[in-house]
């Protein structure tokens, strides 16, 4: 048995069934793990998740903020985005089945010395508080009360982690690390607006695993997320988002031997469109 890791797709449907055959993955004997941001922006988010879905205990997602925007919207809150590509999905007959299945994946996943999340982890969380937290989110999600959260879940504050935090910042605070974090402070304080490469970021922040002591270093994180990172492939970090929206490229590393394997995507937006 092998696992891929993929990188965000988006609604990139046909290069993910061209990265499908580039591995020739197997779903009676091969596992994949998708960083989250299965839709929007691109043509074919309602394949996408039918696809998903239809793989089964083959296929594991984590959820990104693309994927929250789409729950949200579905039950009434927040606002349509320009370049949103949702409302295929949103009119689907198979509406319903496939935002309930949505709404039951993780924040974070745990094999081993693997951990895949979205976007990050903050500093100070352990590997362990890590899985805490997510657990936390996803139990608000699948109670009866998870229209609560949709509706007030758009928001940058608090923009740091506090134990003593409860009921909707608490839960806000553990979603915008999971899916949208790029840089913070060494203190963990959270910055939501850069969005380019490290090394382009104000003074006072850094990517947010460059943090001296980050607490979760132990295990080998997984992400998406970050388009203009591009491939990275380290002991500590494996980052797959590479842009496949963008005209670039759709990445999934092979777990067991690190081995990288990538399609070439059409051009479907322009960055910042």
């Amino acid at each position: 048995m092998s696992t891929y890791a993929i990188g965000d797709l988006q609604g990139c449907h046909t290069s993910l069934l061209r990265l499908l055959d580039a591995i020739r993955f197997d779903p009676g004997a091969d596992r994949l793990w998708l960083v989250g941001d299965l839709v929007n922006r691109g043509p074919e988010s309602l394949a996408v998740l039918r696809t998903v879905r239809e793989l089964g205990d083959a296929a594991i997602s984590v959820l990104g903020n693309h994927d929250f925007h789409l729950l949200a919207l579905a039950e009434g809150f927040g606002r349509v985005h320009k370049g949103d590509t949702l409302d295929e999905i949103l009119n689907a007959p198979d509406r319903d089945e496939l935002l309930v299945w949505l709404r039951q994946q993780k924040l974070a996943w745990r094999d081993g010395e693997f951990l895949m999340v979205h976007a990050g982890v903050l500093p100070g969380w352990t590997v362990d508080d890590t899985m805490q937290h997510a657990a936390e989110a996803e139990a608000a999600l699948q109670s009866p009360h998870y229209r609560e959260f949709f509706a007030q879940m758009y928001g940058n504050a608090p923009v740091a982690w506090d134990a003593a935090l409860h009921g909707v910042e608490r839960l806000r605070v553990i979603v915008n690390a999971f899916t949208r974090l790029r840089y913070c402070s060494a203190a963990g304080e959270m910055e939501f607006h850069h969005k380019g490469a490290p090394g382009t970021q104000p003074a006072g922040w850094l990517p947010w695993f460059e943090v001296p002591g980050r607490r979760s270093a132990e295990a080998t994180l997984v992400i998406g997320h970050w388009s203009t990172l591009g491939l990275i492939n380290r002991d500590d970090l494996i980052a797959l988002d590479t842009g496949c929206l963008w005209g670039g490229r759709l990445t999934a590393v092979r777990l067991e031997d690190r081995q990288v394997y990538e399609v070439q995507c059409p051009q479907v937006r322009l960055p910042k469109s």
